[in-house]
């Protein structure tokens, strides 16, 4: 079984929980990234997408120049270690209907990302089904349209 360090991206672009989501919306624009790992001393502390800048901050009208990362990054992320097998990683992901994970060290560092692209391209014949896995329609959060409204 291969380890998941043979496919995953090395030299990932990480960011603070104290930066402003324009800084995190710079660095994804910058880097062609949607995710960015939220990092504190080299330990993980999240992760924060293009989607959380738009849906969890920017259509609450929060301002992306004094909001901060922290404020709306997905806290305890799922994440994988870099000795871990390409497959139980993939299961990781189908379970969770993620497209990418961190992957970290035995001391906890990020050394990588491991996304969909990553599997689909480095490891063709270990990701088949997880595209459709992964993308299957869940439903909408409408929670917050109730809260809203009250």
């Amino acid at each position: 079984m291969r380890p998941v360090s043979e496919v995953m991206t090395r030299h990932v672009q990480i960011i603070s929980p104290q930066s402003s989501l324009q800084e995190a919306a710079r660095l994804m624009d910058r880097f062609n990234v949607g995710a960015l790992p939220v990092c504190q001393s080299g330990k993980l502390q999240g992760m924060i997408t293009d989607r959380d800048i738009t849906v969890r901050a920017i259509a609450h009208g929060m301002n992306p120049l004094r909001t901060r990362v922290s404020e709306v990054m997905t806290e305890h992320t799922r994440w994988c270690l870099d000795h871990h097998t390409i497959d139980e990683v993939l299961k990781q992901m189908r379970e969770v209907q993620i497209r990418r994970i961190p992957v970290l060290n035995q001391v906890g560092v990020i050394v990588g990302i491991v996304s969909l692209g990553d599997l689909a391209t480095k490891d063709p014949g270990g990701s088949q089904g997880l595209l459709r896995d992964i993308s299957s329609p869940s439903e909408p959060d409408l929670s917050s349209l109730y809260v809203s409204r009250l």
